[in-house]
């Protein structure tokens, strides 16, 4: 069975990977930013937040409060892009800033009731896709094999 070197993979190795390997790797990568960008569509049906926007409230969502700071190197942004995007989440009244306890001088960032409630139905209507979606597209077998896939995949995640 041919292979690739991993350099030609971007790995920067010599080590031959199987061509599966590659493909599945490739193929998983262009699937899921597919499928990430038809979540944010659903989620944002009134058209009022931005990605960025819509990915910081999940986090908070999520995570509970962050610094402004904090918030940049986890969504992989500059602090001035940072700044904007919760500026327009102030704008919305979807989020409130506190004195940090510990530090004077930061802020931390949470959920309003408003943002916890928005960032609540983005997430409902997102499962609500993604439910109707898979069984009315999907047979009984081939939701089976996602069930299967999924065991697979969260293998990955602890590499």
């Amino acid at each position: 069975m041919a292979g690739t070197r991993a350099d030609d993979a971007g790995s920067g190795g010599g080590e031959v990977l199987a061509e599966s390997a590659v493909a599945a790797a490739r193929d998983l990568r262009v699937v899921f930013s597919r499928l990430r960008r038809r979540m944010r569509e659903v989620a944002d049906t009134d058209g009022e937040l931005s990605p960025s926007q819509t990915s910081v409230l999940t986090r908070l969502a999520k995570e509970g409060a962050w610094t402004a700071s904090g918030l940049a190197i986890a969504e992989r942004v500059r602090p001035q892009s940072m700044a904007a995007t919760i500026a327009a989440l102030d704008t919305h009244k979807l989020i409130r800033r506190d004195p940090d306890p510990t530090d004077g001088r930061r802020q931390l960032i949470t959920l309003t009731d408003a943002g916890r409630r928005r960032a609540e139905g983005d997430k409902a209507a997102r499962v609500e896709w993604l439910t109707r979606a898979m069984h009315d597209h999907y047979t009984e077998a081939e939701r089976q094999t996602l069930l299967e896939a999924m065991t697979l995949l969260d293998r990955l995640t602890h590499l």
